[in-house]
């Protein structure tokens, strides 16, 4: 077999064989198939597209291509739920607790940001203490015994995929809808659980601006985790403004705690329950969504779902004092007021520019190497549909430089201010089975 022939199919718009896919993945991945002739065929890819099978087996062959995480020892049906990404997007904090508190397994490989803000793991490392360095054998244990456990990445999980992306980046290859799908869900299926609930953003702040793209690719994911052999659900969720009220690290687990002991943040609390109810359906732990959203919630009022989280930050070596009593969480030397240019009503929020103000004051990476500073970040006050007067406070920067110009200018670059009030935004705009 030769990758010119491989290339020219796919450049005519043929069906790629499961065997011309592997011998490119294999190839490429052991380094005798060349970058110049793995761009072409992504360029093929990125014009021609790809149909169900040709992705499921690209997909397949990506998780093959490396280790895999086997979770045989946790004991019960393993759900993971997986975010496409956004802003002041702090869910897995709440939806772990809440679907560990009826005894659902959620056993999360997460990484670290390089964005906005960190990723769930630095948030977590707010928390002074807490591991997420875990051995295995203490992940499994923990999953085990408080039906929650979360740990960075280890071995090498589909290093096809990370040697593609990286190629994808420089020659503008990346948003192509089945190679998206198909890194994101190499990544879910080598890690090991039972079924999938991915969380789609779409709007301002999302990779996916748009609610067509977003359902293309909700789609493309749950056909390649069906065709997989796990059962995978798609939430498609807005993300026009910043999710809650805060951005940062400690910001949003201050926020999350705050969501788990009862505070009404009417979106964070609403879009959880809604993951979380898929994942305990998908678990078989209730028959109806009703059943399932209507059982959730009680234990947040009832204080199971915080409990779930205090236990799993305490076996994972975190300070708990530090969510008993959240003035103890790191903060920042001062609060910046950003206000209101003009009366009227909020009508947009860029939730993409908000994000780059919070990484703009250390909250995020630029690169790898940056490091997070966890005490600073972004309180919005402000949000669509708000009434304003000139002078209001829009948010509060929470710096340790007196003076954030670059975040002040693009926070005020990320708030329209219009006469009338806007039309209330739709939060879940689809669920795709």
């Amino acid at each position: 077999m030769r990758m010119v022939d491989v290339i020219q199919k796919k450049r005519n718009g043929e069906e790629l064989t499961e065997q011309e896919i592997r011998f490119f993945v294999d190839g490429y991945t052991e380094g005798s198939i060349p970058d110049y002739q793995a761009s072409a065929l992504m360029m093929a890819v990125y014009f021609r597209g790809m149909n169900d099978k040709e992705t499921a087996t690209l997909t397949q062959a990506m998780v093959d291509s490396g280790e895999t995480i086997d979770l045989s020892s946790i004991q019960g049906h393993k759900v993971d739920k997986h975010s496409t990404g956004g802003v002041g997007d702090k869910i897995s904090f709440l939806t772990g607790p809440i679907v560990a508190s009826v005894g659902v397994p959620v056993a999360k490989m997460s990484g670290r940001g390089l964005g906005h803000t960190g990723g769930t793991l630095d948030k977590l490392e707010s928390l002074s203490g807490f591991n997420v360095e875990i051995t295995k054998e203490q992940f499994i244990e923990n999953v085990n015994k408080n039906k929650l456990a979360v740990a960075g990445q280890t071995g090498n999980l589909a290093p096809a995929d990370k040697k593609l992306y990286a190629l994808r980046d420089v020659t503008a290859t990346v948003d192509s809808i089945p190679l998206i799908a198909g890194s994101i869900m190499s990544k879910k299926l080598a890690s090991g659980a039972d079924s999938i609930v991915l969380d789609v953003k779409t709007g301002s702040g999302a990779f996916m601006k748009t609610l067509e793209d977003s359902e293309a690719l909700a789609r493309e994911m749950v056909n390649i985790g069906n065709n997989l052999g796990r059962n995978t659900v798609a939430v498609i969720s807005d993300m026009n403004q910043p999710l809650g009220y805060e951005v940062g690290n400690a910001n949003e687990i201050k926020e999350a705690v705050e969501v788990l002991q009862g505070k009404r943040v009417d979106d964070l609390r609403r879009l959880s329950l809604e993951l979380a109810s898929h994942m305990t359906i998908l678990a078989e732990v209730f028959d109806t969504y009703e059943e399932a959203y209507a059982k959730l919630e009680e234990n947040i009022e009832n204080g199971k779902a915080f409990e779930a989280f205090r236990k799993f930050i305490e076996a994972q070596g975190g300070n708990v004092a530090m969510i008993d009593d959240l003035s103890k969480l790191p903060s920042s030397k001062y609060q910046v007021e950003v206000k209101a240019p003009k009366s009227g009503y909020v009508s947009a929020i860029d939730a993409e520019s908000i994000g780059v103000a919070a990484m703009y004051l250390g909250a995020g990476r630029a690169t790898k190497d940056d490091e997070i500073n966890h005490g600073v970040g972004i309180s919005l006050k402000k949000k669509i549909g708000d009434e304003v007067s000139e002078g209001d406070t829009l948010v509060v920067l929470n710096s340790d430089d007196e003076d954030p110009t670059d975040s002040i200018e693009k926070v005020l670059s990320a708030y329209e201010i219009d006469a009338s009030k806007p039309e209330e935004l739709t939060l879940i705009h689809k669920v795709i089975k």
